[in-house]
């Protein structure tokens, strides 16, 4: 059985898992999130915890084990702490400018570059040059932050672009003569 499915995935206070069939329900102060549950996998709600077993032996049952547990102990962290993504922008003249869930970005072109977020995330900006992106499910966040990132990736040469708050850009030597 898969290492990971073996440890069971504690409720924080004020959160709790509802399981109708393969649909997994958790709910906290933030919100609700669901999850359908595959077949070869069986989650069962023991006291103050969820338990995630695979039904059978084989190799697959143990990952999607393991990814179903993983998943569900990512919906309770983001039903009551939430995930949040940090973005910097670093460049001359490159800005953000959120508001009502869309955000603005002059990165250079032409043109701004606006964006506007999905349903669940919120995207803010504390400063200029910095972007937080909010929200309970840890995919769509990691999703809005990659498709920001994607707009101006940090460049080789100078760092120029758009990065994660905690990326480090190895810098390459410019061409010698």
């Amino acid at each position: 059985m898969s290492r990971i499915a073996k440890r069971p995935v504690d409720l924080v206070k004020d959160t709790t898992a509802e399981i109708e069939g393969q649909a997994l329900t958790v709910k906290g102060p933030k919100g609700s999130l669901a999850l359908d549950i595959n077949r070869e996998v069986e989650v069962k709600h023991q006291g103050g915890s969820l338990s995630v077993a695979a039904r059978s032996g084989s190799r697959f049952a143990n990952a999607v084990a393991g990814t179903t547990r993983a998943l569900i102990a990512n919906m309770v962290t983001g039903v009551s702490a939430g995930f949040e993504r940090k973005l910097q922008l670093v460049g001359v003249g490159y800005r953000a400018q959120a508001k009502e869930g869309k955000i603005t970005l002059s990165l250079g072109f032409s043109h701004p570059v606006e964006y506007v977020a999905p349903d669940g995330v919120t995207v803010e900006t504390p400063s200029l040059t910095e972007i937080l992106v909010k929200g309970i499910d840890r995919q769509r966040v990691g999703q809005v932050a990659a498709e920001l990132r994607g707009f101006r990736p940090p460049e080789p040469y100078k760092g120029k672009g758009v990065r994660y708050s905690d990326e480090r850009i190895v810098l390459r030597e410019a061409k010698k003569k």
